[in-house]
């Protein structure tokens, strides 16, 4: 485990090196590489991040109404949502999803480059795969996991807003209003820097695992999972560690 831990911190050190340092020594972001991966990366995660943060905010909306109701506190319906949404579960729940599609496909994808030798071809060609590979996958990451959690927030309060106007009969200006009421510029920017820790977790565990691939087609495939499972893991413990910097 140790011997893990040691050569992930290597390769976030290797990151940081073409990320910082690099550009200013005649080796530039290859940014037609980076725009692909915010396609695939970000792009293509939008109808599941859309679907899961509708569903999460009307459930949140129904499940708070069913209780704050019974004490005649349906008003703070709109505040409960969006102060969940914005600083906890919209940052995780678009971690969870970026995971499941993103990470996977990245720790597959590099998986079978490894285990096919393209990634020796490349170095052959005197292309560093760190510049080819890696750090447009990181930039996309780093770019697009704030931005879909932005995204998030605003489909799961939709969801809260189709309960909270559908079946409590509030209007829309009363639900903006109050679910603004309850969230500061502190907590967006709680919720964004969430999201910029998992996506960093997220893009240099699943390279990392990618690249250290072995045992042909079944190492991938073992790979793929362990990517998920460490990713889940990382950026479960990171939210609770966040959680207490803040709230203490």
């Amino acid at each position: 485990m140790l011997k893990g831990l040691r050569s992930y911190l290597r390769h976030c050190g290797s990151v940081g090196y073409w990320l910082i340092i690099a550009p200013f020594r005649s080796r530039p972001y290859r940014m037609p590489l980076v725009f692909a991966q915010i396609v695939r990366i970000g792009v293509h995660a939008v109808p599941m991040t859309a679907l899961t943060s509708l569903t999460i905010g009307v459930v949140l909306a129904m499940q708070s109404a069913a209780q704050l109701s019974k004490m005649g506190a349906s008003v703070f319906v709109p505040g409960l949502v969006s102060s969940s949404l914005v600083k906890e579960l919209a940052p995780l729940v678009t971690a969870i999803i970026v995971i499941g599609r993103s990470g996977s496909s990245v720790t597959a994808e590099l998986g079978t480059m490894k285990v096919s030798e393209e990634i020796e071809a490349l170095e052959v060609m005197a292309v560093h795969p760190m510049s080819y590979l890696i750090l447009p996958r990181f930039l996309a990451m780093v770019i697009m996991m704030p931005l879909l959690t932005v995204f998030a927030i605003y489909v799961g309060m939709f969801g809260g807003w189709l309960i909270a106007h559908f079946a409590l009969d509030m209007s829309s200006a009363f639900y903006v209003s109050h679910a603004l009421d309850y969230v500061a510029i502190r907590d967006l920017g709680i919720g964004l820097f969430k999201s910029l820790v998992f996506g960093v977790l997220v893009i240099t565990i699943a390279c990392h695992i990618g690249l250290n691939v072995g045992g042909g087609a079944e190492g991938v495939g073992l790979a793929t999972t362990r990517s998920v499972v460490v990713s889940l893991l990382s950026i479960f413990v990171a939210n609770a560690v966040l959680t207490a910097l803040f709230f203490f």
